[in-house]
């Protein structure tokens, strides 16, 4: 039995709301009950399973979102941010320091993971003629293995060397995985290992960001930050510590706690959507909204002027960094409302809204050569199962289908039906799929479980 879970975003707590331990005893409580119907076969025969493979498939641990990151002020002496060049002794440094308030502030829901490491969690009946014997006092744990790869908020875990190898050991022993300790993989293709695990399930998995040109660029590659992080740190992390800086005792508890929100929203690029919603409903004077503005209009400025920025624009092109320049002059000479529109603009402009990424699926190698039946992706953290093709595989005929992994999170959607009147849902998630082996479940190919809680 093969699992897929992503985007958990697990933070250290200085921004942002992660999953509570309470999702992780439930997942504990499914994989019980998985194990358990993954042992029949399509003869009705019982079998105890004797192994679980799952996978992390990426933005798991979530160092981006992170106000460590803005410890010290850009420019100064031994500022490290996520696009510093990741050789600096100081960039290994903080990146432990997070890596470390991550698994210490998550450490309860993260002892689920290392149970079922330790064949602590899952126990199956015995089988007694074919069939479970729950009189037996014996009980069998199927070996749990864990394996980690890495999306656009945790890319840093895919960076090579020492330093970063003795982080990814801390890893593997707070998440209980079973990889190695070298770079963890982002393409299938980095992983041997990964690869004969896959293969008889036919699956093919990866986190899926690099179909998403903000949070992945093509010319640096995955070991390079990207202009999403420059944003998330510069713009969405630090507005709330500079409104509470100069505004805190102006404005209501509530706006500045629903301000800890931003790195929730999805999509980043409705950050200001989100501010300006809020602004109407809880910040009540004009002369706050204006402050408010104010101290936004000079955060995105100063996005604009962060060197990684102004090296990324591309001469004689309109890219992202253009598209990003104009929303943000546009919003500066009016209202929040009008940044909430801009954003939008760019969303549709360079298409970083898209909401699924089914075409991307049917456009894999392995798709196109029918050496998988099944894509897996995470990233868009919308779960879908949808159907590509029909494909004549010896003498029969297969399917082939794209799932997406969605997400553990607690996070706050803009609605598609009219974006501008400022609609987002709250509520969080929790997505897991199955894959089966022939012999398991009945023959069943897969199974792919939703959750919301509202």
């Amino acid at each position: 039995m093969l699992i897929f879970i992503s985007d958990l975003h697990l933070s250290d707590g200085t921004c942002a709301q992660t999953v509570s331990a309470k999702t992780f005893a439930l997942f504990g409580e499914r994989l019980q009950e998985l194990a358990y119907n993954a042992s029949w076969d399509n003869q009705g025969v019982y079998r105890p399973i004797d192994s679980i493979e799952l996978v992390l498939l990426g933005d798991v641990l979530d160092p981006l979102n992170s106000t460590r990151w803005l410890d010290t002020p850009l420019g100064a002496p031994g500022a490290i941010r996520p696009w510093s060049d990741p050789k600096l002794p100081g960039f290994t440094a903080k990146l432990a320091e997070i890596t470390s308030a991550i698994l210490q502030g998550n450490q309860a829901g993260l002892e689920t993971l290392r149970q079922l490491a330790r064949a602590e969690l899952v126990k199956l009946p015995p089988s007694r003629h074919g069939q479970p014997d729950f009189g037996a006092k014996e009980r069998l744990s199927p070996l749990v293995h864990a394996y980690y790869m890495i999306g656009n908020h945790d890319w840093y875990y895919h960076l090579p060397g020492p330093a970063f190898d003795a982080i990814r050991r801390d890893m593997i022993a707070g998440l209980g995985l079973s990889n190695p300790a070298g770079p963890f993989p982002w393409k299938l293709d980095e992983s041997a290992l990964l690869g004969d695990l896959f293969a008889p399930y036919r699956v093919y998995a990866q986190h899926g960001d690099m179909y998403d040109h903000f949070n992945f660029d093509p010319a640096r590659g995955r070991d390079s930050a990207t202009l999403s992080d420059v944003f998330a740190t510069e713009v969405v992390n630090r507005f709330p510590l500079e409104v509470e800086r100069e505004l805190g005792r102006d404005l209501p508890a509530v706006f500045l706690e629903s301000l800890r929100k931003l790195p929730n929203i999805r999509p980043a690029l409705a950050t200001p959507i989100w501010i300006s919603g809020q602004i109407n409903q809880h910040a009540g004077s004009r002369a706050a909204q204006n402050k408010l503005k104010r101290i936004w209009d000079d955060l995105t400025n100063q996005f604009l002027e962060v060197d990684f920025v102004r090296q990324a624009n591309k001469a004689f092109q309109f890219d992202l960094v253009d598209a990003l320049a104009l929303a943000i002059k546009i919003s500066q000479k009016t209202s929040f409302d009008a940044a909430s529109n801009a954003a939008i603009w760019v969303r549709e402009k360079l298409g970083t809204g898209e909401l699924s990424f089914a075409g991307h699926a049917m456009r894999e190698p392995s798709i196109l050569k029918n050496q998988a039946r099944f894509v897996v992706y995470g990233h868009t953290h919308h779960p879908e199962i949808i159907s590509l093709n029909r494909v004549i595989q010896g003498a029969s005929l297969e399917s082939q289908m794209y799932f997406n992994s969605g997400t553990w999170h607690s996070y706050y959607d803009l609605a598609v039906e009219n974006p501008k009147q400022q609609k987002f849902i709250p509520y969080e998630a929790m997505t897991y799929l199955a894959f089966y082996l022939e012999r398991e479940r009945g023959q069943r190919n897969f199974e792919a479980w939703s959750g919301a809680f509202g």
